[in-house]
């Protein structure tokens, strides 16, 4: 059974940084797309980030481009996410998700749908 376990949120300052970890266990990611979503009070869940396992292509949400980098260490089987210039705004419960169906269908990485596995999430708020 896939279990993704995510960490590394808190409370940081407007222009500050935090690195989230999902740490995926349960098979082997290589076919899989990750996602990084959020979730802000009072509003839909929304993309952040995704990535191929296994070739490492990225993809980002316009809010977040150029902020924040999607990565992954194969040997520790986690998916990162460095965000950089932290925003009021950015404030949000941050979801890892995995998905084989994006990798093998070509369906879209932005889609909550399309991922079959969530982390329970981390809270991420940043301060004015």
């Amino acid at each position: 059974q896939v279990q993704l376990v995510e960490s590394g949120g808190g409370l940081v300052q407007a222009g500050g940084s935090l690195r989230l970890s999902c740490a995926a266990s349960g098979r082997a990611f290589s076919n899989y797309v990750m996602g990084w979503f959020r979730q802000a009070p009072g509003k839909e869940r929304e993309f952040v980030a995704a990535m191929y396992w296994s070739i490492s292509n990225t993809y980002y949400a316009d809010s977040v481009k150029g902020r924040f980098t999607i990565s992954r260490d194969s040997a520790k089987n986690t998916v990162y996410l460095q965000m950089n210039s932290l925003k009021p705004e950015d404030t949000a419960v941050y979801y890892c998700a995995a998905s084989s169906r994006i990798y093998y269908s070509g369906s879209v990485y932005y889609r909550e749908p399309n991922y079959d596995y969530w982390g329970q999430g981390t809270q991420v708020t940043v301060s004015s």
